[in-house]
């Protein structure tokens, strides 16, 4: 019985784990200063006509199996004239009879296969893909981030004996001159607040994060209260107790016309404690 009871457990607990016939994939590329990752599925060729019979021409394509093929970029990729910000979406694909492909990135990522209603308005960017044929198969759908320059790639879709490529730039000469000059220009006023607060937090370098949260200051016409606050933290850090109460009462101040209740409770609080140290 005992026997009969643990085969029974058995039977309802196990499970069975069979590789899919279409395998999750993943293509990760950094691109300039931009990073681009495709998750899709792979189905494989199997002996099927692909082309104009199992994938139709001039029908919509969900571009893989299973889930939705999304494509997740950190900056914007420009195809042509046209623009896709950073984010997420959907690829979606036309294919034609032997010369291109239509391409869509969707903004609805939650469709099993094709949307059961197209909405225009979803549609970030429609562009073309051109397409060659291969002299040899691919028998596993494969996507690509191919020809990697500093300043673009391409996108390719290939099964079968067709590729389909799409070419995309990235603005990585317009990043790095920003960041020129940014650095040649000198730190920014949060830079220097950054730095200071970073002393601050591990009590060392006080007189230089004193430097820094002046040039801070100095660069701010108006004169934020957490920037304040940061300064008179650092005077009582360093015993100037004097100083960091009336750096405080400007904090206060500042704080109290932007209605921000935790600064006004931690400058009041300071205030009263430094009162008690100053000789």
């Amino acid at each position: 019985m005992i026997a009969l009871l643990c085969l029974g457990s058995f039977s309802l607990s196990a499970q069975i784990t069979t590789p899919q016939p279409s395998p999750a994939a993943k293509a990760w590329q950094t691109v300039g200063l931009t990073e681009v990752t495709v998750e899709y599925s792979r189905p494989a060729k199997r002996d099927r006509v692909i082309f104009g019979d199992l994938v139709p021409y001039d029908k919509m394509w969900r571009t893989g199996a299973n889930k939705n093929t999304m494509i997740t970029v950190d900056n914007v990729l420009i195809f042509g004239k046209d623009s896709l910000e950073a984010g997420t979406y959907a690829i979606f694909t036309t294919p034609k009879n032997g010369k291109s492909w239509d391409v869509y990135f969707y903004t609805d990522t939650e469709n099993w296969g094709t949307p059961e209603e197209w909405n225009d308005d979803n549609v970030a960017l429609k562009t073309t893909a051109t397409v060659s044929k291969l002299s040899s198969v691919t028998e596993s759908f494969t996507i690509g981030i191919d020809n990697v320059k500093m300043d673009g790639a391409e996108l390719s879709f290939t099964w079968d004996k067709v590729k389909a490529v799409v070419a995309f730039s990235v603005p990585t000469k317009e990043a790095v001159m920003a960041d020129i000059n940014k650095v040649m220009n000198g730190p920014s006023a949060g830079d220097y607040y950054k730095a200071a607060d970073f002393y601050l937090s591990q009590k060392m370098e006080l007189p230089t994060a004193l430097e820094y949260i002046n040039k801070a200051l100095d660069m701010r016409e108006d004169k934020p209260f957490w920037y304040l606050r940061r300064k008179a933290l650092i005077q009582a850090e360093m015993g100037d107790y004097k100083n960091a109460i009336e750096t405080a009462k400007l904090s206060l101040a500042a704080a109290k016309e932007a209605n921000y209740e935790d600064y006004i409770k931690s400058n009041q609080e300071s205030i009263e404690e430094w009162s008690k140290k100053v000789k």
